[in-house]
């Protein structure tokens, strides 16, 4: 049996009550979040009290995963942004 097989089962009352756990915590973190964001707005200082509010107050492994991919997230969103804001030189009808 392959290692996919292993993991897709049988949806369970358990699995789903434990799913909803994950989002539930997962949305009060993103709700933190932009909490923090809207008061400390988007510069320097709302772009890094954010992410540690909002690992902060979820508590265990959860919390530590919100605020490293938050902080992960930061920098990359910011290079993409960069990225699709350079000009190509192509104009937007020839491929």
């Amino acid at each position: 049996m392959s290692q996919i097989t292993k993991n897709i089962g049988v949806p369970s009352v358990k699995g789903m009550q434990g799913a909803f756990t994950d989002f539930a915590v997962g949305a009060g973190g993103g709700l933190v979040y932009a909490i923090a964001s809207a008061l400390f707005g988007s510069g320097l200082i709302g772009a890094l009290a954010a992410p540690i509010l909002a690992g902060s107050v979820v508590k265990g492994t959860r919390g530590t995963a919100l605020a490293t991919i938050a902080g992960f997230m930061l920098f990359t969103g910011a290079m993409c942004a960069q990225a699709q804001a350079a000009p190509s030189g192509a104009s937007a009808g020839v491929m």
